[in-house]
């Protein structure tokens, strides 16, 4: 009987074995090329990891026939099966994290979802560098994870880091916002937590900053962004809308740049050699590669008629310095384009080079996915308690608190025992994920997130956020009339603002607002707006309204978002973050064409200019605001008033430069320049411990060619009620004081600097001097 026993349990256990063996198998992914059980490639040498890969790369491509290279040209890369490679599929996404909108990944089986985080403007909104990298080493976790599993890639086409420019841009919600340090710190952070420390050239995955360049137009007005020729001066070209990108390339040492559809002043940006190899590989060094968005060397030639034949578009875009095709059109053209001698075998093999090279820098061609180095992680690594925690922290430090009348927040749960939660917004589970995004590991709704502090009463007032009616409101008016307390949910979605749908107007849509300011008379307790969009809308009304409390944007809060705005309006949590973009009165956009690139104000054509940066008229929401349920007092504790710019030569004192007041950066000793040290004491001067985000600007001297303010650094920290902390700033003359004039020449103008630190104001003066420093 013991024996019997005993036999049945080793048999139950081999069983098990086998099953889970199974199972592994199923999702385990096979080696990509260099098999280490494939003797078609056990003595090739681009399979040695001891060979340099550039050795690699080249032993590779020699063994290729130019019909195979050609296919590899493209997003759906073949199989090589004589040289034991696999066929790859380069176009996956990770905005805020993984993402199965791209055909290189696959929910299902043992990866039925992945961490949601919030969408890219709500966690701009943090102003939290360290948030940003560690919300990117997660995503490129579960990537891993997936990759390993056989569901997912290895190639990231994320971030975008556009600038948020017009506040109707439908995929502005995807961006940082409207500030290009901003996007600048973003951008490089966010690829840093994605590819890993880089140890060795390596990568974990490999991101792609998108989409080159003064690209934020996709479809308004009767234009969109195939046919759009964005006109951009070279100072806008070199202030503004390519900083995010040499940040990507420079600071965050990206794998990858994507051009975009548009043409920039008459050349379409994936077949513009400036662009391409002038900028990004020469000025930046890039180091891997560059790729097209989808379909946009078939646009350049289909839709924007910009060369006479399909070969010639090929051509013009491999020798500009394009190197992968999202896309068919390479894979059709090329071979003939070469036969035509209008792009050569070599320029081929330059293009080639570069995507092998961080094929081989992610170890795709190193043997057995499960021997490397990220090999071990899995589906127990995706959606893990402490990544969906994350996901909560990200959203809790990206909701911002705009109005708060007679300090109505935070509710009480013992004294708001009945909250009435109304709105379009109110339950939503994907609508809190944005776009670009995959399948969350779970959702808490708003409603369900109030509903753990105190009893609701549920309306939706609108069937959707179009609120084409007013059918409903009466019900929404009861239930506010019952309630201790009441929020309303409202704003925008996806059927609003997205790609390739760009905003009409900025007034909240439908009977949205006739909804809140019924609600708002109806009820008998404090009335809460919570505002779900990725662009700004104009709530004036509400702002004016005394009966409205308060006043919350919590962008697209990601898969937990209606815990965080729960946890916000109850205090569990104090809010600290600030808006990335500018909240402008809906008259700024009446006659404002979205066609219009140039970021100046222009008074004698009445252009109004565009953010923060260069718009001075009237706004409902500025740039930077954020309130808390505490306060905060800064002080100065030391800072220098004066400084003298070394020259590096007495040419530069004759120099042209110097007749406009300011120094070309070129022609200053920056490396004899020690950073301004300057040091603010900021102190907790309230009830609740809380989280301050300081905000630096600087304002040079007048200029036409200046900015009225910039913003230069901002530092996050957390102080406990009555405490003081010293923060330590550092402004780097060359860097933070200089400005761009309207040849795209960075100059250091000369006379007084006002730097706004906070709520403080200090001057400090510049002179040329070619002797020593004097601060």
């Amino acid at each position: 009987m013991a024996y019997n026993i005993t036999r049945l349990l080793s048999l139950v256990s081999l069983l098990l074995c086998l099953s889970f063996c199974t199972i592994g198998v199923v999702h385990a992914r096979p080696p990509f090329a260099c098999d280490p059980h494939n003797p078609i490639t056990r003595g090739l040498k681009f399979c040695r990891v001891t060979v340099p890969i550039h050795v690699r790369v080249q032993d590779l491509i020699g063994r290729l026939t130019l019909q195979e290279k050609i296919r590899l040209l493209v997003n759906n890369a073949i199989a090589v099966p004589r040289l034991g490679i696999q066929g790859y599929e380069w176009w996956s996404e990770a905005l805020h994290g993984v993402s199965n909108v791209g055909p290189g990944t696959k929910f299902g089986g043992a990866f039925p979802g992945a961490t949601s985080f919030p969408q890219v403007i709500t966690t701009a909104a943090s102003f939290n560098e360290s948030l940003w990298q560690e919300i990117g080493r997660v995503v490129s976790d579960e990537a891993r994870a997936m990759y390993n599993g056989g569901m997912a890639g290895l190639t990231y086409w994320s971030p975008n880091v556009n600038i948020f420019r017009d506040p109707r841009w439908g995929r502005g919600q995807e961006t940082p916002g409207e500030d290009p340090v901003l996007a600048a710190k973003y951008a490089a952070r966010y690829v840093k937590g994605l590819q890993g420390d880089g140890a060795g050239n390596r990568l974990k995955v490999a991101a792609c900053c998108k989409h080159y360049t003064a690209y934020d137009l996709d479809n308004w007005n009767g234009v969109d962004r195939f046919h759009f020729n964005a006109r951009v001066s070279k100072q806008d070209l070199v202030d503004t809308y390519n900083v995010p990108f040499k940040a990507c390339v420079v600071e965050g040492n990206v794998a990858s740049v994507m051009c975009s559809y548009n043409q920039v002043n008459g050349k379409p940006t994936c077949a513009d050699p400036d662009l391409l190899k002038g900028t990004i590989r020469a000025q930046w060094r890039l180091n891997g590669y560059i790729v097209s968005d989808c379909d946009s060397v078939g646009v350049l030639y289909d839709e924007q008629h910009y060369t006479r034949t399909p070969e010639e578009a090929a051509a013009d875009a491999i020798k500009a310095g394009l190197d992968l095709d999202c896309g068919p059109f390479l894979a059709i053209h090329t071979e003939m384009a070469v036969r035509r001698g209008l792009v050569s075998e070599l320029e081929v093999n330059w293009a080639l080079a570069n995507t092998m090279t961080v094929q081989m820098r992610l170890g795709m061609f190193d043997g057995e996915p499960s021997a490397q180095q990220y090999g071990n992680l899995g589906p127990r690594d995706v959606c893990t308690p402490a990544h969906q925690q994350l996901a909560l922290e990200a959203a809790r430090q990206g909701i911002v608190l705009l109005e708060n009348r007679g300090r109505s927040l935070p509710l009480s749960p013992r004294s708001h025992r009945t909250v009435a939660v109304i709105g379009p917004n109110s339950d939503v589970t994907v609508t809190m994920i944005g776009n670009y995004a995959g399948v969350a590991c779970g959702y808490t709704t708003p409603l369900q997130g109030i509903g753990r502090y105190t009893r609701t009463i549920h309306q939706a007032g609108c069937t959707d956020v179009h609120c084409n009616g007013n059918q409903l409101f009466g019900a929404a008016e009861a239930a506010a009339r019952q309630a201790d307390a009441t929020v309303l949910v409202m704003g925008l979605d996806q059927s609003i603002e997205a790609e390739f749908v760009d905003r009409a107007g900025l007034l909240l849509p439908g009977h949205q607002q006739e909804l809140v300011s019924r609600v708002a008379r109806a009820s008998r307790g404090p009335t809460i707006l919570v505002l779900m969009s990725g662009g700004p809308i104009d709530v004036t009304f509400a702002k004016n309204d005394p009966r409205i409390s308060a006043i919350i944007w919590v962008g697209y809060p990601g898969q937990a978002g209606g815990t965080a705005i729960a946890d916000v309006i109850f205090g569990t949590t104090n809010p600290g973050g600030k808006l990335p973009m500018t909240w402008y009165p809906q008259n700024y956009v009446t006659h404002l064409p979205m066609t219009d690139m140039a970021m100046r104000a222009d008074p004698a054509r009445g252009y109004p200019g565009r953010t923060y940066r260069f718009y001075r008229g009237p706004v409902v929401f500025p740039f930077g605001l954020g309130l808390s349920y505490t306060t905060f007092a800064h002080n100065l504790a030391h800072g220098p008033t004066s400084v003298s710019v070394p020259l590096t030569s007495l040419k530069a004192t004759t120099n042209s430069t110097m007749l406009s007041k300011a120094v070309r950066v070129s022609h200053a000793d920056c490396n004899a320049l020690s950073p301004l040290d300057i040091h603010v004491d900021v102190k907790n001067t309230g009830s609740m411990d809380g989280t301050h985000t300081l905000l630096v600007f600087t304002t040079p001297p007048d200029g036409k060619w200046a900015a009225s303010k910039q913003l230069v650094s901002f530092h996050k920290i957390h102080i406990a009620v009555g405490s003081e902390r010293r923060v330590r700033i550092a402004v780097h003359v060359c860097k933070h004081l200089s400005v761009v004039d309207r040849f795209g020449i960075r100059r250091i103008p000369l006379g007084e600097h006002k730097l706004q630190i906070g709520d403080l104001s200090h001057q400090v003066s510049l002179q040329a001097n070619l002797g020593e420093i004097k601060v």
